[in-house]
């Protein structure tokens, strides 16, 4: 048993429960908190329990702490236990510990760490869904390896999980879009009086590029099609190429969605009206100045907001509410949505929406993704998507590749700024995060692998010395690993792909510490299985953590 953990809080469980029986004093104490403690000598866990319940047994911290640890059960994992400070209880492990830890990494193999949170449940997590009027930039692929990686480690936490793309298909941009197209082909056509390009137009050389193969396909003939008709066509093509050019980027990006949904269609099968009227018959749509309001600020949004406008379209409000409805409507026991930071006052609204329609608030969350600044020889690169002009997704994957890209866009957390620094990423060096991972789980396989030419074979059912383990490098690497079931639960239930990543860094790191402190091969047969074994746990943890951020682990570099 490698819970060491749930070890020893019951034991504390058990000693503190005889003290509360024995002095009349009610056993409902507060939840045991243990934390390894940050400095050497203060022991490999630690505990406030004493100075908590002081005030219960009327006692001093440090009174009631010599009194629990005089009635704590004999462990074979408790080498000693000591009193620090005004009553912090220290507990110093044996080596039991280490082969329990290796012992379940080995046997559980990728499983190892695995916790049931999500019991089989249904998530769906919807991320990226830019507007199919551009290539995706940086921005967007920072959503994408963030909702992808939470979606890992969702599934890995044993929910049932749908990844989904909203195609933002309708609307007014979409007109700009064909206009913008259509003003560009008529420029190449020579004609560029007869469609002027709109001042709110795309001016990215993209648009430039979607007329030229217009032009290439159909000749001149769209010329003859009556301007007033050829702006469905010209938007319908545009967009239609775009929204094909973003699924190649993203499967490029080693993100694939489960469905692709598209905001046309709720308008094609009426589920906005639909919608609008359902909150109608709640009470919570009213009619005011020609335009229709729905009733936010019964729940918790600052005013009321617009549905249908008094000219008679819907506002996107309405499509996304009706949106989500139907996201609910599908069973989903909880929806995720991953937007940009500039949509942070968007979630009360939503969230308001989500309670008039009669389905659990609680039950959506979203997470906001801040904004990238790349950086090229420390110098920050200049970008406006107004003016078309910004790095794309693609650029950076063919300047850095996916594994780098993937890492550096969740290395900080996905509501703070993030600087991506392109020369490090594509550095070959231990400066590079990505690197020295990989070079970790590369240099294992590579020991293992010359282990195995030696002849030498591992069985972990024969067991091996645990006390052969003894130096602090070897400790604080098998430390590591056993913190990796909480954090992969951390990262859970907060949502923080960036847990996963600094852990994977921090795992690596312990390894090259003792892979530079400790031979393997070439010691006694004791010492060297015991390395091999570590070693081994260290390899399968930090695969299990690649795959996690959907990076490849190589087996040599």
């Amino acid at each position: 048993m490698s819970d060491i953990k749930g070890i020893l809080n019951d034991i504390i469980q058990e000693a503190l429960t005889g003290l509360c029986r024995d002095n009349d004093i009610e056993t409902n104490f507060p939840e045991i908190i243990l934390e390894r403690p940050k400095r050497q000598g203060q022991g490999d866990w630690a505990t406030n329990v004493a100075l908590q319940m002081a005030r219960n047994f009327n006692l001093p911290p440090r009174e009631l702490a010599r009194m629990l640890v005089e009635r704590l059960p004999e462990n074979e994992h408790i080498q000693k236990v000591e009193i620090a400070g005004p009553g912090f209880i220290n507990f110093f492990l044996t080596n039991r510990w280490i082969r329990d830890i290796v012992g379940d990494i080995l046997s559980s193999n990728d499983a190892y760490g695995r916790p049931d949170l999500g019991k089989d449940r249904d998530v769906q997590v919807e991320f990226v869904s830019a507007n199919p009027t551009g290539p995706l930039h940086v921005g967007h692929g920072r959503g994408a390896a963030v909702g992808d990686i939470t979606a890992n480690i969702l599934s890995f936490a044993g929910w049932n999980v749908q990844r989904e793309y909203y195609v933002n298909d309708a609307g007014l941009q979409m007109d700009i879009l064909g206009r913008s197209t259509r003003a560009r082909y008529f420029e190449l056509a020579g004609l560029p009086e007869k469609a002027p390009f709109p001042e709110d137009g795309y001016k990215g050389d993209y648009i430039y590029d979607l007329a030229k193969e217009l032009l290439e396909e159909k000749g001149v003939s769209l010329l003859e099609m009556a301007i007033e008709d050829s702006l469905s066509y010209f938007r319908d093509y545009a967009s239609g190429h775009i929204l094909n050019s973003i699924k190649k980027d993203l499967e490029g990006f080693g993100v694939k969605f489960d469905r692709w949904f598209s905001e046309k269609s709720l308008y094609d099968n009426h589920l906005v009206m639909q919608t609008v009227n359902y909150l109608k018959d709640k009470g919570y749509v009213y009619e005011e100045e020609g335009a229709i309001w729905f009733r936010s600020t019964a729940f918790e949004d600052e005013k009321d907001r617009v549905l249908i406008r008094a000219n008679g379209v819907p506002t996107y409000f309405a499509s996304d509410v009706a949106y989500h409805k139907e996201k609910f409507d599908r069973g989903f026991d909880r929806v995720i949505d991953v937007w940009g930071a500039d949509h942070h006052g968007y979630i009360p609204r939503v969230r308001s929406a989500i309670a008039a329609l009669g389905k659990n608030p609680d039950a959506f969350s979203v997470f906001l993704i801040q904004f990238v600044n790349l950086l090229r020889g420390g110098e920050q690169i200049a970008m406006s998507t107004r003016a078309g002009e910004f790095i794309t997704l693609k650029d950076v994957l063919d300047e850095v590749g996916v594994d780098a890209t993937r890492y550096f866009f969740v290395m900080r957390r996905s509501d703070s700024h993030l600087d991506f620094d392109l020369d490090l990423a594509k550095r070959q060096s231990t400066d590079n995060p990505v690197y020295y991972i990989q070079y970790a789980h590369a240099r294992i396989c590579s020991v293992l692998k010359e282990a195995d030419t030696r002849g030498i074979t591992l069985n972990i059912e024969e067991g091996f010395d645990e006390e052969a383990l003894s130096t602090p490098e070897e400790k604080r690497m098998a430390a590591r690993m056993s913190a990796f079931p909480e954090e992969v639960e951390k990262a859970a239930l907060e949502m923080a792909p960036h847990v996963i990543a600094n852990y994977a860094l921090e795992l690596a790191g312990d390894f090259h510490s003792f892979y530079n402190s400790c031979r393997i091969l070439g010691e006694s047969d004791g010492i060297m299985k015991a390395r091999l074994f570590l070693a081994e746990a260290a390899g399968i943890l930090l695969a299990t953590n690649l795959r996690l951020l959907g990076i490849s682990a190589p087996e040599r570099m």
